[in-house]
């Protein structure tokens, strides 16, 4: 018990002094419940792209020794220290064994790459994390495995013999030139009499049948091996390519599968990448919680509000959002971020500067559910696609600034002088920087546990440059506003339906604070009130 409540008190005195660092005048203390992370889902993760972010074997590539060495940046398990980034949860790129350097087309799920370490290495890390309040999810892709794989080597020869007893003869999506299905892609199984194999992202990633039950066994067994050795979950890639351009199919399989791994481990942490318009990912929120693409990049709905000041737009969209996805599951989380693997880095279409880049991440990190941060984007790091057009230049390695012998993956042409926002190293000897802001405003959502869990209600528009919402969390109502512009804002707070009375916590450039019944915020700052 003693323990608990000196938790208790730590959590309270680090929120008080991110606010006590940034204003002028000392808000009254924060009257709220810190809640120890580790009973729910409710936290920060970091996508870490394996091969790119830390070798710790010296061979230059990324690997789990790399991350392992890398946890006191992460989370070091002190919440007193004030040295780390703070996150709470890592996704890991898939590191099973595959022919590609990305290893989204698996050969053996039961193997981790060689060049990225051991099963015991995983098992390490992951025991690791758990010591420090530390979630694991594995990046899953289970739609399709690569050509190498040995089910499809055993269902391709099965095919060519025609040996119709073998259990891989049904293992993948097999069709004729005549039942092949509009807006599906597929190639030729050589060596047969004109069967085709589904294909859909590329020839050496062929999809499988979900319509056999011994497929789906298959992948089932997969997740309850690594949930078994101690992971808390998975990502799951292209979940609408189970059945592509059939949704209702597809979020039927993913139904089934999150029911049963449920039955394994019922507090397990999952999140699917369905890339598309809400519409869509709605099809799949009764099974699991979905990436919001909606608010991700430069011309998403946090971009917009930062660069127009119509936050009050993207409040709504959020109230909206969520209202959508709590009557199709409880205890349906939102899932934001800027930007991830797939896309041009965020840094490289906002200038630091001049804190659009600070105002963005505060959208979405002091914002209801999970965000998602990509690695590197804590110290601005760039990469686009460009010209070369390769996924490779958005997974550059990770800019340490000390000697770790890293490198950028195969196929990158990104040019090392394009990065002009420093290194770990240099930021963090800088308190004003992009990753010591990160690290506060991090801490700042962990000590007002009503941002990431309470229930959302857009405050009315009454102005551009600023906006919010009005949480309410156990019984309580609380305020979230975020001034966005460059201007010091004055808000007649009598104009609201809630009687706000206290600034309990704020972050950003400036100060924020109630004087005559008007809130008056300090440009590019988020406030908390009571």
């Amino acid at each position: 018990m003693k323990k608990f409540l000196l938790l208790i008190i730590v959590f309270v005195f680090i929120g008080t002094m991110i606010v006590a660092t940034a204003c002028e005048e000392k808000p009254s203390e924060p009257h709220v419940k810190v809640v120890d992370p580790i009973d729910d889902n409710y936290r920060v993760f970091y996508e870490i792209f394996v091969g790119s972010f830390s070798d710790g074997n010296g061979d230059r590539v990324g690997d789990l020794r790399g991350i392992i060495n890398r946890m006191d940046y992460l989370n070091d398990g002190d919440i007193t220290a004030g040295n780390d980034l703070g996150v709470q949860g890592l996704w890991l790129s898939p590191i099973f064994s595959s022919p590609s350097y990305h290893k989204y087309d698996c050969m053996d799920y039961y193997k981790i790459a060689t060049q990225f370490g051991t099963e015991a290495d995983l098992v390490e890390l992951l025991n690791l994390c758990h010591e420090r309040n530390v979630k694991v999810i594995l990046d899953l892709v289970i739609n399709h495995t690569s050509n190498q794989h040995p089910w499809f080597k055993a269902f391709t020869e099965a095919r060519k013999n025609r040996d119709y007893n073998s259990e891989y003869y049904d293992f993948y999506t097999c069709v004729t030139k005549d039942t092949q299905v509009p807006g599906r892609t597929y190639a030729f199984i050589s060596g047969t009499q004109g069967e085709y194999y589904e294909c859909n992202f590329d020839t050496g990633m062929p999809e499988l049948n979900f319509d056999n039950a011994a497929v789906r066994q298959a992948v089932l067994d997969v997740a309850k091996y690594w949930l078994d050795r101690g992971v808390d979950g998975f990502r799951f890639d292209a979940v609408k390519y189970v059945y592509f351009g059939d949704d209702p199919t597809s979020a039927e399989f993913w139904q089934w599968y999150m029911d049963e791994l449920r039955k394994i481990k019922p507090d397990i942490y999952t999140v699917a990448e369905c890339w598309s318009g809400d519409a869509e990912t709605m099809t799949y929120y009764p099974a699991m919680d979905c990436f919001n693409f909606q608010v991700a990049q430069r011309e998403g709905q946090i971009g917009s509000a930062v660069r127009t000041g119509r936050v009050s737009t993207f409040a709504g969209y959020i109230e909206r959002y969520l209202d959508n996805i709590s009557e199709l599951r409880e205890g349906a989380m939102l899932m934001p971020f800027l930007s991830n693997h797939d896309m041009d880095r965020i840094a490289g279409s906002v200038i630091l500067s001049d804190r659009s880049m600070h105002m963005m991440a505060n959208l979405y990190i002091l914002c209801s559910g999970s965000p998602f941060l990509y690695y590197g984007e804590e110290i601005g790091m760039k990469g686009y696609r460009g010209a070369a057009s390769t996924d490779a230049n958005r997974r550059l390695a990770m800019l340490w600034g000390d000697d770790d012998t890293v490198r950028n993956p195969t196929g990158s042409t990104y040019s090392a002088d394009k990065q002009t926002n420093g290194t770990v190293a240099s930021q963090r000897a800088d308190s004003n920087s992009l990753f010591n802001y990160y690290a506060k405003l991090i801490a700042f959502r962990n000590s007002h546990p009503m941002i990431a869990r309470g229930d959302y209600e857009a405050l009315p528009n009454i102005g551009t440059g600023f906006g919010g919402f009005v949480i309410t969390y156990e019984g309580e109502q609380w305020g979230l506003i975020h001034n966005v512009s460059e201007e010091e804002v004055q808000i007649d707070l009598s104009q609201y339906d809630v009687a706000f009375t206290a600034v309990i916590g704020y972050i950003g450039q400036g100060a924020a604070r109630i004087e005559n019944g008007k809130l008056i915020i300090a440009p590019h700052t988020s406030v908390v009130l009571q």
